[in-house]
């Protein structure tokens, strides 16, 4: 583990290899574990290239392989189907997609549900977030310290529990089934971890087996306009 890290990035470990970053233990404060990169490839030759088919693309391994690419754009593709068979042979389901931008969600104007949210990632059975974004914005993760269970905050509660027309021995399983005790407010004063380009991230995810406190993070806003290219499982 690197130890010059600032305060925030304390529940961070960086490694340099893809074993590492599937074996490392999540332990203590540590929830994110990155494989850190500085790949080479034209991957926005990719997103052109790529037929678009509304908000969210999913490009399929034989997709990939016929696209006509220049030098560069053959090595963003061999970066990129290497990934996916690294993550497939570690027993998880990569997705890669492009995304011009996800459905906000306005069922709740006080309280969205979406991406955009900070949020943890939940599963009932043991299990991690894969994550690499390699063109546009990239997602952020907040440290623990710096976030609040929106459910906690009285006044998003109060709004919540107007919602709730069931008995009060009920409310935490309405709070769970509706996914509401999974977002986070950002504390004043928070400073958000870009994710960054390039970089393989492993994520803790809130399981029953769980260790240590899943990892909050949430999807960019798309403000360069461009559409990002992202592995995700």
């Amino acid at each position: 583990m690197m130890t010059d890290l600032s305060p925030a990035e304390q529940h961070i470990q960086y490694v340099t290899s893809f074993q590492d970053l599937a074996y490392t233990p999540f332990e203590g404060a540590i929830n994110a574990i990155c494989w850190r990169r500085t790949l080479g490839g034209n991957f926005s030759e990719i997103v052109k290239r790529v037929a678009l088919n509304g908000n969210i693309t999913e490009i399929q391994p034989e997709e990939l392989r016929e696209l006509q690419l220049s030098e560069q754009g053959q090595l963003a593709r061999d970066i990129l189907l290497n990934d996916l068979q690294l993550l497939t042979a570690h027993g998880a389901s990569p997705v890669l997609n492009v995304i011009n931008h996800y459905e906000q969600d306005d069922s709740y104007l006080f309280f969205p549900t979406d991406v955009y949210s900070f949020h943890v990632d939940r599963s009932p059975i043991p299990t991690d977030t894969f994550l690499c974004t390699y063109y546009g914005d990239s997602s952020e993760i907040l440290p623990n310290a710096q976030g609040q269970q929106k459910v906690l905050i009285p006044e998003i509660r109060d709004e919540l529990k107007k919602l709730y027309h069931g008995s009060a021995a009920g409310f935490e399983s309405f709070l769970s089934e509706h996914f509401f005790d999974l977002h986070y407010e950002a504390k004043p004063g928070a400073r958000p971890i870009s994710l960054g380009r390039g970089h393989l991230w492993r994520l803790a995810v809130d399981h029953p087996e769980s260790k240590v406190p899943p990892c909050i993070h949430r999807a960019p806003r798309e403000k360069s306009g461009q559409n990002r290219l992202l592995l995700i499982c």
